[in-house]
């Protein structure tokens, strides 16, 4: 009986991390497609206006944009793993506990 738990808590863990990595991998593919479409937009917009002031502002609005974009996504990363990794531990000391 034991064993049967041990697997079916497994399986269960297996489960969530894969659901974890495939919401992180969507999640990254829109940032990355939201950091293209922004990309275009600025390089349009620089094309169209041809200021040098203005083009210098657009890049830097589009490296804070993609810094704070990037980080947000690492801090969500990190709490996924950690949240992921505390609910496997408290899972497997509930089963050797039983």
């Amino acid at each position: 009986m034991f064993y049967l738990v041990h697997i079916v808590v497994v399986v269960v863990v297996v489960v969530v991390v894969v659901v974890v990595v495939v919401v992180v991998v969507v999640v990254v593919v829109v940032v990355v497609v939201v950091v293209v479409v922004v990309v275009v937009v600025v390089v349009v917009v620089v094309v169209v206006v041809e200021v040098l002031v203005e083009v210098v502002v657009v890049v830097v609005v589009v490296v804070v944009v993609v810094v704070v974009v990037v980080v947000v996504v690492v801090v969500v990363v990190v709490v996924v793993v950690v949240v992921v990794v505390v609910v496997v531990a408290e899972v497997e000391v509930e089963v050797v506990v039983s």
